[in-house]
């Protein structure tokens, strides 16, 4: 009878804290700031940390939500790099019937983080979105299918993670030239800081591939 008690007790228990850590979890996607961008689609997330003397916590993704307040697709791959203080990677993006979306976030470290509008016919075509993404802003960044993307790395060190809705195809990949004058992107680095792979230094302009 005691052991029968004591079992239920911690039934009850287990389930105050599930009900207790469910209100949690659902209060702090309420407050998960979305910022919208200058260009449709393309948008800022700003996770709600929870901090205490342990440390914090925060929730970096969730499906459902994703779904209802950015858009309705689904990541099949994720990704992480390491960089260097002044690694320019990209201006890359993947063709039809590969291209992706991706979410991207910094776990170390800081970087610009670039998306340019490459979608023949919409009216922000050419025009980009530059935003910082930090360890310690913890913001993540939405880039839709139609976008070229390109990061800069400003701390001494980087560790990159994103998630994409389509696999990698190789044969489907594309790129324009990260420091194309149309463009007019600062990426905050010192031209005789810039590294560059040697792929991404033959990249042409987009006018050239568009």
């Amino acid at each position: 009878m005691v052991q029968s008690m004591l079992k239920i007790s911690m039934m009850r228990t287990r389930r105050g804290l599930i009900e207790n850590l469910a209100g949690y979890e659902y209060r702090f996607l309420i407050n998960m700031e979305i910022i919208k961008t200058s260009i449709e689609g393309v948008v800022i997330i700003g996770p709600r940390l929870f901090k205490d003397g342990r440390g914090y916590f925060f929730e970096s993704f969730n499906q459902r939500e994703f779904e209802e307040k950015v858009c309705k697709t689904t990541f099949v791959q994720d990704n992480e790099s390491k960089s260097s203080y002044g690694v320019i990677r990209g201006l890359h993006f993947q063709k039809p019937p590969f291209a992706q979306s991706k979410l991207v976030r910094v776990v170390k470290g800081a970087v610009l983080d670039v998306a340019v509008d490459i979608r023949k016919g919409s009216p922000t075509f050419g025009q980009h979105v530059a935003v910082e993404l930090t360890e310690e802003n913890h913001r993540q960044f939405f880039i839709p299918r139609g976008f070229a993307h390109g990061f800069s790395v400003l701390s001494e060190e980087v560790i990159f993670q994103y998630k994409c809705d389509n696999f990698y195809a190789p044969q489907c990949e594309g790129a324009i030239s990260w420091n194309d004058p149309d463009l007019g992107i600062d990426w905050r680095i010192p031209a005789d800081k810039v590294v560059l792979s040697e792929k991404d230094k033959r990249h042409s302009d987009l006018k050239d591939v568009f």
